[in-house]
């Protein structure tokens, strides 16, 4: 299921990134991905903000701007979102499960309708209700974004939190590790080590709370390389993690993005 073109509810759909430059981010991920860019388009509630949409083989993958509107003192950071059918009523029960709000639901015409919220511990993630955009038209495979993971001290209270607004299931993978599962939802690809409702994970330790997202790419070790001489950093050398080869980088403005290579 590389190519999507819709996502129910509950479900992530879309990656972004905020950071200060982006057109030295769009040159970063452009040379390291193979990432085109069309835009920019503006942000609403942001008059001097720029989006850009990332694409691969002309579909779109991701979304590169200006620092989001309404997170003063944000840090270059990438945001997962996550498909509602209304942004007001998913910030009503994100609010009731103990959220913030970081930035009310405004419009992001003609995209969509979003909020950006944090969840009880302090990860921020967005709502998204969609408009002509519905979210990543290709997943799952190099170049292309592949799972959205969580990190926080405390995973059974993000379990209770994020299946109270979105109706996730929280079942324990591994030592340290939980899938979060969206039952009746199916994506993934068949031929996948956990069930194809799996829509996040979740990693507990004392690094967090924060989202981060996992980006595929064909050698693990030659894009690790190619960050660092594109003026980023490696974070986590290139090591074997079940079913895959990881590591983990930041780009020249701080972002940190996870890249996997898929063993066979």
């Amino acid at each position: 299921m590389s190519e999507r073109t819709e996502y129910p509810a509950g479900v992530p759909c879309w990656i972004d990134l905020g950071e200060p430059d982006p057109d030295a981010a769009m040159e970063f991920y452009g040379s390291l991905l193979g990432w085109e860019f069309a835009g920019p388009g503006p942000m609403s509630g942001d008059p001097a903000g720029r989006y850009y949409v990332a694409r691969l083989r002309g579909r779109d993958v991701a979304g590169v701007s200006s620092l989001p509107p309404g997170v003063d003192g944000s840090a270059p950071a990438w945001l997962t979102h996550v498909a509602v059918q209304s942004a007001e009523e998913a910030t009503g029960r994100a609010l009731a499960a103990g959220a913030t709000v970081l930035a009310e639901p405004f419009d992001a015409l003609p995209a969509g309708r979003m909020a950006v919220l944090a969840d009880p511990e302090g990860a921020v993630f967005a709502v998204w209700e969609a408009g002509e955009r519905q979210g990543a038209q290709l997943v799952n495979e190099p170049s292309a974004w592949s799972m959205s993971a969580l990190r926080t001290a405390h995973p059974d209270r993000a379990a209770a939190f994020y299946g109270a607004v979105f109706g996730w299931e929280a079942e324990t993978f591994a030592p340290g590790v939980t899938l979060f599962r969206r039952p009746g939802y199916v994506g993934g690809e068949p031929l996948q080590p956990v069930a194809r409702d799996v829509v996040a994970v979740m990693m507990g330790g004392e690094d967090g709370p924060a989202w981060g997202v996992d980006v595929w790419v064909d050698d693990a070790d030659a894009a690790a390389e190619r960050a660092a001489s594109l003026g980023g950093r490696v974070l986590v050398e290139p090591r074997p993690i079940p079913g895959f080869r990881n590591a983990v980088i930041a780009d020249p403005q701080g972002a940190v993005l996870s890249i996997s290579q898929l063993l066979k």
